[in-house]
C-alpha cells in the first residue's frame, strides 16, 4: 500500500491478519516490539488502538473511535472508559521489514491503575497519549513514573490537536506555542524522574569515595550536581525532531511525524531531509530569497518552518472541509494531493466523515504510529542487564549476593533463545476470568464452502438411507391403511426421541458447561520456548531459590515429586493467542510474546513465574499505584446461597489484581477496593458471573486510623489552662482511676501497670503520641521497615542473611537518620537505638520502644553494623512482648481500627517472682533427688553382706528407657511434677507467653485510653477541570461535602481551571456523579488517596478530654 503525503509516496502494507503468518513472525524476536497504550482517562487510548486495529482490517476505518474494539466489557461500553487491560497482535510490514506488535490498551481510570501495572511489566515499550488541551494531569505523570520504574521506553503522541481548531479556535502559531508548552510539562516530569535516579546513584558512589579518600585533606568537598551535567540525558527526553513525538487526532484518523514533512519538502524546497529534519520543530525560519534555513524567528517576527510547511496546511484542511464546506477548494486538495474518496463520503452530510476520508489517506495516525513504534522501541532481544537484575532481586537483595546458579540465568535474559537448551522462563502478571463460549475450542466458526458442499452431501445420504429402511419396514409388515410416505414423515418416525429426564440432565450439563468461568493467565515468555503439554515449576512470590537449593536433588525436573514450600508443578493445558476478546490456539510460543495460558487456576492466584529451572528466582511484586480503601460487606439476599457467594468471592479475587476479599471475626465477607467505580464492577462482577446469585451490600465502610494528641494547653474557649486547672485535672484522673478494672493501675503520667493472670510478672507501660513527620516517614518506609524486620528474623533463628543491596543499605541509614533528626527533645533522648519492633504487621506507623535499664536487647539496626559485635541477647518471653504489642497496634480500643502515629514505651518488665519460683522449684528438685540417693545407700550397706537380697531391690530401680511404675516413691512424683512445671514456666510458647501477650495487649490499650484520643479519617486528593462559567457550582459541591480548596490555576491558552482540593472518603461517594450533574458535565473530578488526617470533629463520645 501506497500513502501519498503531499503529493510523495510513503510505502508500507498493513494487510490483513492470519493466525499463520502471526505464528511465523513470533519466531523472529528481533522484529517483535510489546508496546501498552498508557494516559490519563479520556485522552484517546482506545481510540487510538482502533486506529491501529483498522490498519490490520480487523475492523472497519469508518468505525475507528466508535467501536471501541478493546472495550469487550458491557460497562465499559456503557461507562465509556477502559477497566481492563487487553491485549491484540498486529502485523505491519515498513522498509520490507514485517514487524510483530504486540499491543496492550490499558485504562485511564485511577481506579484500575493496578491494570496499567501489570500491562507494563511485559512490555518493553510504552505509548503515552497525552490530551493537547488537558496537557499532563495526575494519571498522566503516574504512568510516566511505572513506565520508569519498569524500566521501558516511552514514546509520545499528542492527540485531540482538532479541539485546538473547532474548540478553541487558536491560530497555527498560537497552536504552536501551545504544543511547545505540551512538551516541557512531558519532559518535566521525565527529568524529575532522571534527576532523582542520576542523584541515587551519586550518593551511592559519593559514599565509596568518600571511604576510600580518608587520606585526603579536609578541605575537599563533594559536588552533588556533578553527576547531572556528566551524565547524558538527551535519549530521555521526547523531540520531535528525533522522531519519537506523533501529532495526531484519533477520532479524526490523521497523526504524522515531523519525519514525514522532512522528506516531502526536502525536494521541493531543495534542502536535506536531515537539514530539514533538524530544523522543522524549533526556532527556524525559512528565508525564501536566499532558499536558506534562518535562525531567530521569534526575534524577527517570521513565522517557524512547523507553522509554515506544517500547521497551516492542516488549518486550512480543516477550514475547507469542516468550517466552510468549500467543494471546489476540497477538489483542488484531493487532487494535488493524490487522493481517491468516495462518492458516498464526499456526499455525506456529517463534514466529518468526509474529513476523516481525506485524513486517513494522507496522514494515517496508524502508519506514523507504528513505524515510530517499530524505529524507536526495542526489541526483547534490547532487554537491559539492569532491568534483569531488578526483575530478579527480590527482597532488596544485591545480585552478586545470590547464588551462582541463580546468577547463570541473567544470560538467559540478555541472549532470549528459543532452543532446546534455553532453561523457559515465563512471568504471569495476572489472572482474568472468560466464558467458556469465548474459547476457541467452544466457538462457532464459519464454515467455508466446501465444508457445506460436504456436509449437504452427507445429509442427503443420510436422508436416503432413511427412506429405504421405512420403506423395507413397510414391505415387511404391510399396514391396513395405505399411508403416504413424505420425506417429513420418514425422517420424523425413525429419530430417536429422549425421555423428559435424559433432556433435562442434557440441558442441565450443557447449561452448566456453557456459564462455566475459565481462567486465562496473562503471561510473557522471557526465555526459551513453552509448548502446550509442557511440565513446569510453578514459583510462588514467596519462593526463596536460595533456601531451596540446599533441599532440590542434584538435575530435578518438573517431572520429579518434591514438596519445597511455594513450589509446584503444572502441566500447560492450553495456549492461546490474545487478539482482543478473541483466544486463537496455538500450539507453541517462542521467546518474546506476550500469550495466555489455560489451566492454571489451581496453581496461580494473581501474579507467579513458571520455569523449567527451580533455581529460577520469583520476579519482583509490581507496583500498584493504587491502594484499596474503600471497603463493603456482601451477603446474599437468600442465606442457602452463601456457598455460592463465597466461591464466587475466590473467583473474584483471583480475577482482579487489586480487590481484596477479607472475612472479618464477625462472620462478615468484606470486598475490599480502589475506589468507588472499581467497587461497583467489582459487585456486578461478583452478581453477574462469579456468583451468580442476587446479593446484598452494606453501605461502604469507611476505614479510620486511631491515634493520639498532645494534651491541650487551651480551655475551650481558648484560654490558657493555668495551675489550679491543671491541678484540677490530676484529681480528676485521680477519680477516673476508680473506671479501670481491678489490677490495673494508672497514674498521674499515664502509666499503666499491669500483672499477668497468674501474678507473675508485671508490666509498665506508656503510651505517646509520635511527632508528625515521624509518623509520615514511617508510613514512606514500610519497605524499608518490612526488609529490615526480615533481616532481623534471620539473625535471630541464625539462618543464613543475604546480603542487601548498596542502595537499600543506603535508604536505611537515610532513615535512620532522619528519624533521629525527628526525634527532638529529652522525652525522645536515645529514642531511635531504643526501638524494639514497628507495628502493626511489623512494619505500621506506630513504635515500640524498650526503656527496661537492666535488658540490653539486640539492636533493631543490625543490618547496619558491619562488625555485630555484643549484640546482646534476647529473653524467653521477648516475642511474646512483641506480639503483644503487634495486637494492640492492629485494633484499637475506640473503634477496633489501627493505630498510627502511637509510640508505646516499655519501662518495666518485672520477672523476678518467675526467676524465684524456678529457682524454688530446682532447689527442691535437687533436695529431692539427694533424700532418695542417701535412702538408697543406707538399704545397701545394711544388706551388704546378703547379696541376694540387694538384687531383687536392684531389679525394682527403673532402668533408663523404661517407663515410670505405679510404684513410684513420693521424692519422685515430687520432682516429676516440680519438672513438669518449670517447663511450663520456661517455654516460651507455653500457656505462660500466652498470658504475657495479652497482658501486654491490655497495658497498650489502658495506655492509649489515658491519654486524649482522635480519630484521622482518610482523605482524597481531588483535580477537578472546569470552566469559569460552572466555577462556583463546583465549589458548592465541595464544600457541601467538607472538601477544603489548596490551589486554583488557570491553565494558559485555555478556559479551563485546574482545582486542587482534598475530600474526606467517607464523603467522595456520589461526589463524580453530583459534580457532573451540578455542571452539566462540564466538570470531573479525580479522585486518588493521600492521606490520614486529624478530625477534630469526629471525637467517639466519651472518649478523650
Amino acid at each position: 500500500m501506497a500513502v501519498s503525503v503531499a503529493g510523495e509516496k510513503i510505502k508500507f502494507t498493513m494487510g490483513h491478519t492470519n493466525l499463520e503468518n502471526i505464528v511465523d513472525l513470533q519466531k523472529n524476536t528481533a522484529n517483535i516490539r510489546n508496546i501498552c497504550i498508557v494516559a490519563h482517562v479520556d485522552h484517546g487510548k482506545t481510540t487510538l488502538a482502533d486506529s491501529l486495529i483498522a490498519s490490520n482490517g480487523i475492523i472497519s476505518n469508518r468505525l475507528a473511535g466508535k467501536l471501541r474494539y478493546m472495550d469487550s466489557r458491557e460497562d465499559e461500553q456503557l461507562r465509556g472508559i477502559t477497566m481492563k487491560s487487553s491485549s491484540i497482535s498486529l502485523h505491519f510490514t515498513v522498509d520490507n521489514q514485517e514487524y510483530l506488535i504486540n499491543m496492550i490498551d490499558s485504562p485511564g481510570h485511577v481506579d484500575f491503575s493496578s491494570e496499567v501495572s501489570t500491562a507494563v511489566r511485559v512490555c518493553d515499550g510504552a505509548v503515552v497519549v497525552v490530551d493537547v488541551v488537558e496537557g499532563v494531569c495526575p494519571q498522566t505523570q503516574a504512568v510516566l513514573r511505572q513506565a520508569w520504574l519498569e524500566n521501558i521506553r516511552p514514546v509520545l503522541v499528542i492527540n485531540k490537536i482538532d479541539r485546538l481548531i473547532i474548540e478553541l479556535k487558536l491560530t497555527p502559531f498560537e497552536a504552536y506555542i501551545h504544543l511547545q508548552k505540551i512538551l516541557e510539562q512531558v519532559n518535566a516530569v521525565t527529568g524529575s524522574l532522571f534527576t532523582s535516579k542520576v542523584l541515587e546513584e551519586r550518593a551511592e558512589m559519593g559514599v565509596t569515595e568518600k571511604t576510600s579518600s580518608d587520606t585526603k585533606s579536609s578541605e575537599h568537598f563533594y559536588d552533588w550536581s556533578a553527576g547531572l551535567e556528566e551524565t547524558d540525558d538527551s535519549h530521555l527526553y521526547f523531540a520531535p525532531d528525533q522522531g519519537n513525538v506523533v501529532f495526531g487526532s484519533a477520532i479524526d484518523g490523521w497523526g504524522f511525524r515531523i519525519e514525514q514533512f522532512a522528506q516531502m519538502y526536502s525536494q521541493k524546497v531543495g534542502i536535506s531531509a536531515q537539514v530539514l529534519l533538524k530544523t522543522l520543530w524549533g526556532d527556524y525560519y525559512l528565508n525564501t530569497k536566499a532558499k536558506k534555513i534562518m535562525k531567530g524567528a521569534q526575534s524577527k517576527g517570521k513565522k517557524p518552518l512547523f507553522v509554515q510547511l506544517v500547521l497551516e496546511n492542516i488549518w486550512s484542511l480543516y477550514e475547507c472541509v469542516v468550517v466552510r464546506r468549500d467543494k471546489e477548494k476540497i477538489d483542488k486538495i484531493v487532487n494535488s494531493l493524490g487522493l481517491t474518496i468516495l462518492p458516498r463520503d464526499s456526499r455525506h452530510t456529517d463534514s466529518k466523515v468526509h474529513l476523516n476520508a481525506i485524513c486517513t489517506q494522507w496522514l494515517p495516525i496508524s502508519h506514523a504510529v507504528l513505524s515510530m513504534v517499530c524505529n524507536k522501541l526495542p526489541s526483547p532481544l534490547d532487554i537491559a542487564a539492569e532491568r534483569v537484575e531488578k526483575l530478579m532481586c527480590v527482597r532488596s537483595r544485591r545480585f552478586d549476593s545470590l547464588p551462582p546458579q541463580i546468577q547463570a540465568l541473567r544470560q538467559a535474559f540478555l541472549e532470549c533463545k528459543s532452543d532446546e537448551t534455553a532453561p523457559v522462563i515465563v512471568f504471569i502478571c495476572k489472572m482474568f476470568a472468560v466464558d467458556s463460549k469465548a474459547l476457541p475450542q467452544n466457538k462457532l466458526r464459519p464454515l467455508s464452502q466446501e465444508e457445506i458442499a460436504q456436509r449437504r452431501e452427507q445429509a442427503r445420504k443420510r436422508h436416503a438411507e432413511k427412506l429405504v429402511n421405512q420403506m423395507q419396514k413397510l414391505e415387511q409388515n404391510p399396514p391396513e391403511k395405505t399411508v403416504e410416505i413424505s420425506p417429513m414423515n420418514a425422517s420424523t418416525k425413525d429419530l430417536h426421541v429422549e425421555s423428559p429426564m435424559e433432556q433435562a440432565d442434557l440441558s442441565t450439563c450443557l447449561q452448566e458447561s456453557q456459564q462455566k468461568e475459565h481462567f486465562i493467565a496473562f503471561a510473557r515468555v522471557y526465555s526459551g520456548t513453552i509448548r502446550r503439554g509442557q511440565k513446569l515449576f510453578v514459583l510462588g512470590p514467596k519462593y526463596d531459590p536460595s533456601e531451596a537449593l540446599t533441599k532440590l536433588p542434584v538435575r530435578c525436573s518438573p517431572n520429579d515429586d518434591l514438596s519445597i514450600p511455594h513450589l509446584a508443578c503444572c502441566t500447560v493445558e492450553d495456549l492461546f493467542l490474545l487478539m482482543g476478546k478473541e483466544l486463537e490456539n496455538v500450539e507453541e510460543v517462542p521467546v518474546g510474546n506476550v500469550l495466555g495460558i489455560g489451566g492454571l487456576e489451581d496453581y496461580v492466584l494473581k501474579s507467579a513465574t513458571l520455569s523449567t529451572s527451580p533455581v529460577c528466582p520469583p520476579f519482583t511484586p509490581l507496583n500498584f499505584e493504587a491502594t484499596p480503601i474503600v471497603r463493603v460487606a456482601v451477603e446474599p439476599k437468600h442465606p442457602s446461597e452463601m456457598p455460592q457467594l463465597v466461591r464466587g468471592m475466590k473467583l473474584l479475587n483471583q480475577a482482579d489484581p487489586c480487590v481484596e476479599v477479607l472475612v472479618q471475626e464477625t462472620g462478615e465477607h468484606v470486598l475490599v477496593t480502589a475506589g468507588e467505580v472499581h467497587l461497583q464492577r467489582c459487585l456486578d462482577d461478583l452478581r453477574e458471573r462469579f456468583a451468580k446469585v442476587e446479593i446484598s451490600s452494606s453501605a461502604p465502610i469507611v476505614p479510620f486510623r486511631e491515634t493520639l494528641i498532645r494534651p491541650p494547653k487551651v480551655d475551650m474557649v481558648n484560654e490558657d489552662i493555668g495551675t489550679q486547672q491543671k491541678i484540677a485535672v490530676i484529681h480528676q484522673k485521680k477519680e477516673d482511676q476508680n473506671k479501670y478494672p481491678e489490677g490495673v493501675i494508672v497514674d498521674s503520667d499515664g502509666l499503666v501497670t499491669l500483672n499477668t493472670p497468674n501474678k507473675l510478672s508485671i508490666l509498665s507501660v506508656r503510651a505517646m503520641p509520635l511527632p508528625e513527620a515521624v509518623t509520615q516517614l514511617l508510613e514512606e518506609s514500610s519497605d524499608l521497615i518490612r526488609t529490615i524486620e526480615q533481616f532481623n528474623l534471620s539473625v535471630k533463628e541464625g539462618r543464613d542473611t543475604q546480603e542487601i543491596n548498596p542502595t537499600t543499605l543506603e535508604a536505611i541509614q537515610k532513615f535512620k537518620q532522619k528519624l533521629e533528626e525527628n526525634f527532638v527533645g529529652r522525652k525522645w533522648r536515645n529514642a531511635v537505638d531504643q526501638i524494639s519492633s514497628f507495628g502493626p504487621r511489623r512494619c505500621g506507623p506506630n513504635i515500640l520502644l524498650n526503656r527496661l535499664e537492666s535488658y540490653h536487647r539486640p539492636s533493631m539496626w543490625q543490618c547496619l553494623d558491619k562488625t555485630r559485635n555484643d549484640l546482646g541477647t534476647y529473653k524467653d518471653f521477648d516475642n511474646s512482648i512483641i506480639s503483644g504489642f503487634q495486637l494492640a497496634t492492629l485494633s484499637g480500643p475506640v473503634c477496633e481500627e489501627p493505630l498510627m502515629g502511637v509510640c508505646f514505651i516499655l519501662e518495666k518488665w518485672d520477672m523476678s517472682k518467675v526467676q524465684q519460683l524456678v529457682q524454688t522449684h530446682n532447689q527442691s528438685l535437687t533436695e529431692g533427688q539427694t533424700a532418695k540417693v542417701e535412702e538408697l545407700q543406707e538399704q545397701v550397706t545394711s544388706n551388704e553382706n546378703s547379696l541376694s537380697e540387694l538384687e531383687p531391690r536392684m531389679e525394682k530401680q527403673p532402668r533408663p528407657g523404661d517407663q515410670i511404675q505405679e510404684s513410684q516413691t513420693p521424692a519422685e512424683s515430687v520432682a516429676d511434677s516440680l519438672c513438669n512445671s518449670e517447663a511450663k514456666l520456661t517455654d516460651c510458647y507455653g500457656p505462660f507467653s500466652g498470658q504475657l501477650i495479652a497482658t501486654m495487649k491490655e497495658a497498650c490499650r489502658f495506655a492509649f485510653q489515658a491519654r486524649p484520643q482522635r480519630l484521622m479519617a482518610a482523605m482524597y486528593t481531588c483535580e477537578i477541570m472546569a470552566t469559569a462559567e460552572v466555577l462556583g457550582r463546583v465549589y458548592a459541591v465541595l464544600s457541601k461535602r467538607t472538601g477544603r480548596v489548596l490551589q486554583e490555576e488557570m491553565k494558559e491558552g485555555t478556559e479551563m481551571f485546574i482545582i486542587k482540593a482534598i475530600l474526606p472518603v467517607a464523603e467522595s461517594f456520589g461526589f463524580a456523579d453530583e459534580i457532573r450533574k451540578r455542571t452539566s458535565g462540564l466538570a470531573s473530578p479525580q479522585l486518588v488517596f493521600s492521606h490520614w488526617e486529624v478530625k477534630k470533629q469526629i471525637i467517639p463520645y466519651g472518649v478523650g478530654p
